[in-house]
């Protein structure tokens, strides 16, 4: 299992480069960077390295994922990471979190155990003696983006990234008002049929558009049927 998700990583290289690329010609600096399912600091490390990044806030719904994370973020050369453990919303409650085994894809969406990519996924861990039960409810607090900036008063933020494997639309309707503050969304959407999300990429594409902002970049993830998105404000 250990080297599928390194050749997995190897082939996730090459698109980063990508958008680290798209970024460095479009931003001559990040005095803030919004990480939503910062997972165990990938993108965090990834930035943090190609750019002089003021402030991270980081936000990871699974206690699990942050734990590691914690352990992690002292290797990272930056003294201005702040990170908090509880997930991004529409609305202020307490959630099912389905913790996997393969940590990256756990989610707050609800996910269809008949759908072929789920069999298909449990058929390739089955092959390397994990645990057949993959999901593990974990109740989590669940806040929104529009409350967090304004108690924190957060006037700008250069670029919000997010990768919570189905629940994006929600984060993005959280942030309400306060989106006009951000000036690059970088997110990652599925097209399987895994998760219960019950909206589309039009949706999400049409509630951007309607707040001034516009598609810039798209990147197809390599091995699955996931694409990777940046929208700019075109009021920032």
């Amino acid at each position: 299992m250990k080297y599928i998700l390194l050749i997995l990583s190897l082939f996730d290289y090459i698109n980063k480069k990508k958008i680290i690329n798209f970024f460095k010609k479009n931003l001559f600096e990040i005095n803030v960077f919004f990480d939503v399912g910062v997972h165990k600091g990938e993108t965090v490390k990834l930035f943090n390295k190609n750019f002089k990044v003021k402030n991270f806030y980081c936000f990871e719904a699974s206690p699990i994922n942050f734990e590691k994370f914690k352990k992690k973020i002292f290797n990272i050369k930056n003294k201005n990471i702040n990170f908090f453990n509880y997930a991004i919303g529409d609305n202020e409650s307490i959630k099912d979190f389905y913790q996997l085994n393969e940590s990256s894809s756990s989610t707050l969406t609800e996910i269809n155990k008949d759908s072929k990519y789920y069999k298909k996924k449990m058929k390739i861990l089955n092959l390397f003696n994990i645990e057949k039960e993959l999901i593990k409810p974990i109740k989590v607090k669940n806040l929104t983006l529009s409350k967090f900036i304004q108690e924190n008063n957060i006037n700008d933020i250069d670029i919000l990234k997010i990768d919570t494997e189905g629940y994006e639309y929600k984060i993005l309707i959280g942030a309400k008002n306060e989106i006009k503050n951000i000036k690059y969304i970088y997110f990652e959407h599925h097209f399987d049929d895994m998760l219960k999300k019950n909206y589309t990429l039009s949706d999400i594409h049409n509630y951007l558009v309607e707040r001034g902002f516009e598609k810039k970049f798209k990147l197809k993830m390599f091995f699955r049927k996931s694409f990777e998105y940046i929208y700019f404000n075109k009021h920032k």
